[in-house]
């Protein structure tokens, strides 16, 4: 949003020092000329205590304003008045980070901070005159970046910093007061309307959640294409890949089965291995090692690993967290973390990516001590298309869900 204040300016090149032209009544500055800015202190140890005045750190800059809630320290009133008396924070203060990565936090001393201080990674900033308006401008323009970064050095350890002599020569284009106070309504109107999209944009990423495994369901009840009578039935496909298998066309679950359609348990048409032979010996990961390593959680791929041995590679399968359900479709070579889970294949002529639809809508939440797939989830009933129909549900699955996802980036 401070694209509204760098608008009014107009680049030149005959300016060697003010990299842009100002309109009339406004005035290039140094931060120095317009405002108090002072640097930071650390105490020694004891001059903290549990309860006394508030003392900023980094870590409480969040999000642009100041949480102190987030880790609170306190250092002595004695100490506050007196070796840090220069970094006392008065109410409408700018703070300013010095050290990063990141730089450019910032953010406003609210009213439930009268008395504050804050440590040496960051300055203050306490303009003359003007300073709820100025100091709300400051914010704002020093937030684009483009100044910061000019002025920024790097350090040691990939660290960036800014000195209290360079924070104190920023360049500050100066509007005049009543220009500020018409830029800061400006930018009040157009952050509430970004506020309200991204209010909207939770509402919509949540919707559009529900609408994939809205997907999901339909596919697995025969509601998301058409049948086709010439297709073979399911009932003759689960007796041709297990004859001992106990196959119905309906269920309570699945009442008015489509026709075609048959139930059966997993475990008939699903082998499960253990993982035991594929769990990876060292925990020393890097990203240019070239086999993943596994888990069937939501963090999924852990980590790389360089070891050759023990990998699965009977592609495609799916991995099942034994102990909260969880299961993922693989399709490349892996090792695992550990032997909490079981590897799955899927008979001949049944669609893995269906099975898998199914298993990422149906979880068992119970006793997370508990191994679930040979006692209950291997026992679960699964509706069954023709193996036709199974190849049409997948693939308008993977276009919907394809359409949904990209959506979801462009949010």
């Amino acid at each position: 949003m401070v694209i509204i204040v760098a608008k009014t300016f107009y680049f030149t090149s005959d300016k060697p020092h003010y990299p842009y032209e100002l309109p009339e009544g406004w005035v290039w500055c140094k931060l120095e000329d317009i405002a108090y800015v002072a640097s930071g202190s650390t105490p020694d140890k004891s001059s903290f205590v549990s309860n006394g005045i508030p003392y900023i750190k980094m870590y409480n800059l969040r999000n642009q304003n100041i949480d102190f809630k987030f880790k609170p320290q306190f250092i002595k009133e004695d100490v506050h008045n007196g070796k840090l008396q220069r970094s006392r924070t008065e109410v409408g203060d700018l703070i300013m980070n010095i050290v990063g990565p990141p730089l450019g936090k910032l953010a406003l001393i609210p009213p439930s901070l009268p008395q504050a201080n804050f440590n040496q990674a960051a300055v203050l900033i306490r303009p003359y005159l003007h300073k709820d308006i100025i100091n709300v401008y400051l914010k704002a323009y020093l937030e684009e970046m483009t100044e910061i970064n000019s002025i920024s050095t790097k350090g040691s350890a990939g660290q960036v910093n800014i000195s209290l002599t360079q924070s104190q020569n920023m360049r500050i284009p100066l509007p005049p007061v009543s220009e500020q106070h018409r830029i800061i309504k400006e930018l009040k109107h157009w952050l509430s309307m970004v506020d309200c999209i991204d209010c909207n944009k939770e509402i919509l990423y949540d919707t559009l959640k529900h609408a994939k495994s809205k997907i999901l369901d339909l596919a697995i009840h025969g509601k998301l294409v058409p049948q086709v009578p010439t297709d073979e039935p399911a009932s003759e496909l689960l007796k041709r890949i297990n004859p001992k298998a106990e196959i119905t066309c309906d269920n309570g679950h699945y009442q008015k089965l489509p026709e075609g359609w048959a139930v059966c348990q997993l475990d008939s048409i699903i082998s499960y291995e253990q993982p035991t032979s594929y769990i990876v010996k060292s925990t020393d990961y890097d990203d240019t090692y070239t086999t993943p390593v596994l888990t069937a959680g939501k963090s999924f791929i852990i980590g790389h690993t360089n070891e050759t041995n023990g990998i699965y590679e009977k592609l495609p399968c799916i991995i099942f967290d034994d102990f909260t359900t969880d299961s993922k479709l693989v399709d490349f070579p892996f090792k695992v973390k550990s032997s909490a889970m079981k590897i799955l294949q899927v008979k001949k002529d049944i669609n893995i990516e269906y099975i898998a639809m199914f298993m990422s809508i149906t979880r068992l939440i119970g006793d997370t001590h508990k191994r679930y797939w040979i006692s209950e989830y291997s026992k679960i009933e699964i509706p069954i298309p023709p193996q036709n129909e199974q190849d049409r549900i997948v693939k308008k699955v993977r276009l919907l869900l394809s359409r949904l996802d990209e959506i979801m980036e462009n949010l």
